[in-house]
C-alpha cells in the first residue's frame, strides 16, 4: 500500500497505478445545474455501463480509488464557489436533525416545522423550500455547525462502500461537479 498526503489527512491506496492517477491534480470548474445534467446526459450511455461492471464486481479497491479522487478534488475545489446542492436539491432531515437546527434557531421544535419543513411524496421531512432558507447570498450556511447529516454527508464521495450507492452518486452528478469528476475519473480506471 501507498500513503498519500492529502492536506494534513494520510489516506491508503492500493496500487501503484491508482497513485498515477491520484496523484494527478484535478481540474474542477463550476458549472451550473443546466450544464452538469446536460454532461451527465451526454456521458450516460458509458456511465451505465461503469455502473453495472462495479455494482457486478463490487472490486475492493473502488472505496480508496474513490476517497482519494474525494479528497483530492475538494483540495482543489471550494464549495462556496458552487452551492448547487443548496440551491436545487434538498437534504431528507431526520428528527435530530430538527431538534438540532431548532435549538440552533432557538425555536421550539413544533415552531421550527411550522415555519421550515413539509412532509415530501415518500413521507420523508424536507425544508419546504428551495433554495435552502438557510443558505447566504455569499453561499454560506447559516447554520453551518447545526447543519442536517445529509448536509454534512454531501456528495457522498468519501462513504464506504460506496457501490452501494453508484446509483444515487450518478444522480448526484447532475448537481455536484465534484461527483462528475470523480465518475469521469472512474471511467479510466481498470477496475
Amino acid at each position: 500500500m501507498l500513503k498519500i498526503k492529502f492536506g494534513l489527512q494520510h489516506r491508503r491506496v492500493r496500487d501503484k497505478e491508482s497513485f498515477i492517477k491520484i496523484a494527478t491534480i484535478m481540474n474542477i470548474n463550476y458549472k451550473t445545474p443546466e450544464e452538469l445534467k446536460q454532461l451527465t446526459d451526454k456521458s450516460r450511455p458509458e456511465t451505465n455501463a461503469l455502473l453495472k461492471k462495479l455494482k457486478k464486481k463490487k472490486p475492493k479497491r473502488l472505496d480508496d480509488v474513490v476517497h482519494a479522487l474525494h479528497y483530492e478534488a475538494f483540495d482543489n475545489f471550494d464549495c462556496l464557489d458552487c452551492a448547487n446542492c443548496c440551491k436545487t436539491i434538498g437534504p431528507r432531515l431526520i428528527d435530530k436533525d430538527i431538534e438540532r437546527l431548532a435549538k440552533h434557531m432557538k425555536m421550539k421544535v413544533a415552531d421550527f416545522i411550522a415555519q421550515y419543513i413539509k412532509t415530501d411524496e415518500d413521507g420523508d421531512f424536507v425544508f419546504n423550500e428551495h433554495p435552502c432558507p438557510f443558505l447566504l447570498p455569499d453561499n454560506y450556511c447559516m447554520v453551518y455547525e447545526s447543519r442536517p447529516k445529509a448536509c454534512r454527508e454531501y456528495p457522498h464521495t468519501d462513504r464506504k462502500r460506496f457501490y452501494q450507492i453508484l446509483d444515487l452518486s450518478h444522480k448526484n452528478c447532475e448537481t455536484c461537479p465534484v461527483v462528475l469528476e470523480v465518475f469521469d475519473e472512474l471511467k479510466k480506471e481498470n477496475f
